[in-house]
């Protein structure tokens, strides 16, 4: 059903689709970002489209394109409609250091897509009331999802911020809700049958987690056996 919504967008957009592609159900349309929102408008108001549902937008990193004086990066998002039941990918090509047109005035769930795509991609949304990183802290360096961002750097130590007015929890332990790099792993683990991920720790049946929190530290004193059942 997806391949009638690429027919419609041609109908209505014209030479606005610069391309499409259909691969096994996934329908793709490419747009130039001068008609980004437009798009989007499109596919939210006409009858037949009635794309009600935001799903996610993200994007992707090609370095090796700018060597050929493309843009290095596509920005996409993805909606579908309850009522129709058919979705659709769109699909725009930015340069490093180009603005893209924020969503967010047509869907408001693209507000956090935005704000983690400039946060991991370093691509600012043009309109965004709020564009502030949403995964990594303030003095973050750098973006980690470009494929030029070393694997073995080192990001500034800063001090845990006070906040008074809310109601998280302070972490649990020395290394817990820390960056990896503020920790000797190889030594921690030395030696020791555990894991850092809790999740392949279970998997393996090993201890769970790794962390001086106290539900840790009374489960290191339990049998493998008996922490995996958990």
């Amino acid at each position: 059903m997806s391949a009638k919504v690429l027919k419609k967008l041609q109908s209505v957009l014209g030479d606005a689709i610069l391309e499409t592609s259909s691969f096994r159900g996934d329908e793709e349309v490419r747009v130039a970002l001068k008609d980004w929102v437009r798009v989007a408008q499109v596919l939210r108001d006409d009858p037949e489209l009635a794309m009600n549902h935001w799903v996610d937008l993200t994007a992707v990193d090609w370095p090796e394109r700018e060597m050929e004086g493309q843009p290095r990066f596509d920005v996409l998002f993805s909606v579908r409609s309850y009522e129709k039941k058919h979705r659709i990918r769109v699909k725009a090509l930015v340069k490093d250091g180009e603005d893209v047109p924020t969503l967010t005035t047509v869907w408001a769930g693209a507000n956090w897509a935005e704000r983690e795509v400039f946060d991991m991609f370093g691509i600012r949304f043009a309109g965004h009331r709020d564009l502030r990183r949403i995964l990594m802290y303030d003095e973050f360096v750098g973006y980690p999802l470009r494929k030029d961002y070393p694997i073995d750097r080192v990001q500034p130590l800063v001090e845990y911020r006070d906040a008074d007015d809310t109601l998280k929890l302070p972490p649990f332990g020395i290394e817990e809700g820390q960056p990896f790099a503020r920790v000797d792993w190889e030594e921690r683990l030395a030696g020791r049958d555990e894991q850092v991920s809790p999740s392949i720790a279970v998997q393996t049946g090993q201890r769970r987690a790794l962390s001086d929190s106290e539900i840790a530290e009374a489960q290191f004193a339990k049998k493998p056996e008996e922490s995996a059942a958990e």
